[in-house]
């Protein structure tokens, strides 16, 4: 019996990585004769530098940058050769061409926001919108430049910022400066009124590429504060002036960098706080889908088709998950394929009506969730071993 093990991660409990090999050692006590494909899964947040330069065989390379609250973290580039890179995910990326000449000893990096700017670095009473910074995501994106890559490739899930990239874009050659003429560092949202122009240019170096599955704009009652503003510390009295703030500064930079206005308006510039607007405008960069891109990364479909049963799991479950991204497509898939599927996830807020789909809450009902969150290894051990 071949299974594929894709778990996503279960926010604030385990990783990808650690969700399938918890699933893989209980199948593996209780079956010794199954064989497993282990492929944890990204969506462009956590885990997505390490997991996609593990599966393509790449190097990691690990520096301090300055946190999104301005102390130093250690955080990862990952350096793919382009030759490792699977062909689909080489045509999302505009590589094909550049691999079909050669290419040999080209490589393309890997940035994961979160590991520099990232929400899960800050304690609940440090998260503040006002005062976190890109700054670090830029020298990572700096730090790659050295390497001389054919690409950059970011993912830009679970942000602690509102910057509009602002921080990074310093990092790579933008000035922000106050009437006076001083320099105006870093340029977080609570800096932005002494902010009166913008100097400097990005040189053209390797293209950026941004994964991201959102669509938000960067303005408006779906934009970037009003979506997730919420869950970085801002409060719903300050909704307004970050909102005006942000149309000021985003206002300035289309300007600077000789951009439409319209830029601010484009599906999924609101993302990790306005990163991919600002990257856009001022380098560039240019929005792939984050899970089509991971899948195709990954060889997802192929390795789905290889197994005879797909798990897969991820911290919440519901009914739009199937027609979503992530566990939902894999066991999608997974029934389209006729094969069977099962979904462990911490909770479970859809009813299974597909033949071959089994749902696995394996949290216990009316458990408080820090105690859910700090029992998430041994319940998922659990539900595995009672399912098989």
């Amino acid at each position: 019996m071949r299974v594929l093990l894709a778990f996503d991660k279960f926010k604030d409990a385990l990783s990808a990585r650690e969700a399938c090999e918890i699933a893989g050692h209980a199948l593996g006590e209780r079956n010794p004769g199954w064989s497993f494909d282990v492929c944890p899964l990204a969506d462009g947040g956590e885990g997505f530098g390490e997991i996609l330069t593990a599966a393509a065989g790449g190097e990691t390379r690990r520096y301090s940058v300055t946190g999104p609250r301005g102390l130093p973290v250690e955080a990862a580039v990952g350096l793919v050769p382009l030759t490792h890179i699977p062909s689909r995910a080489r045509q999302f990326l505009g590589l094909e061409n550049e691999a079909a000449a050669g290419g040999v000893g080209r490589r393309v990096a890997l940035i994961e926001m979160a590991s520099a700017s990232g929400l899960a670095l800050l304690a609940p009473q440090e998260r503040d919108p006002w005062r976190a910074s890109t700054v670090g995501t830029g020298q990572l994106i700096r730090h790659a430049l050295e390497e001389d890559v054919a690409l950059i490739l970011l993912g830009v899930g679970g942000s602690a910022t509102h910057d509009l990239g602002l921080g990074a874009l310093g990092e790579l050659g933008l000035e922000f400066h106050a009437a006076d003429g001083q320099r105006v560092h870093p340029p977080t949202p609570e800096h932005w009124p002494r902010i009166a122009r913008l100097a400097g240019r990005i040189p053209a170096r390797a293209p950026i590429r941004i994964a991201c599955d959102v669509t938000n704009p960067l303005l408006g009652a779906r934009g970037a504060a009003a979506t997730y503003g919420p869950q970085k510390g801002l409060r719903a009295t300050d909704l307004a002036r970050l909102e005006h703030a942000s149309g000021r500064l985003g206002l300035l930079l289309c300007h600077h960098c000789q951009q439409p206005d319209s830029l601010m308006d484009t599906p999924g510039a609101g993302a990790a706080g306005g990163i991919a607007f600002g990257l856009m405008a001022a380098a560039g960069a240019q929005l792939l889908p984050g899970f089509d891109l991971v899948s195709a990364w990954l060889d997802l479909d192929r390795r789905v088709s290889a197994a005879d049963i797909v798990i897969t799991g991820e911290g919440r479950f519901d009914d739009s998950s199937l027609s979503g991204k992530g566990p939902g497509a894999v066991a999608a898939r997974a029934l389209a394929l006729g094969k069977r599927a099962h979904v462990f996830a911490g909770a479970v807020c859809a009813a299974s009506s597909h033949d071959g789909l089994t749902l696995h809450a394996v949290t216990p009902a009316g458990t408080p969730l820090d105690r859910a969150l700090r029992e998430t290894s041994l319940n998922l051990r659990r539900a595995v071993l009672n399912a098989f």
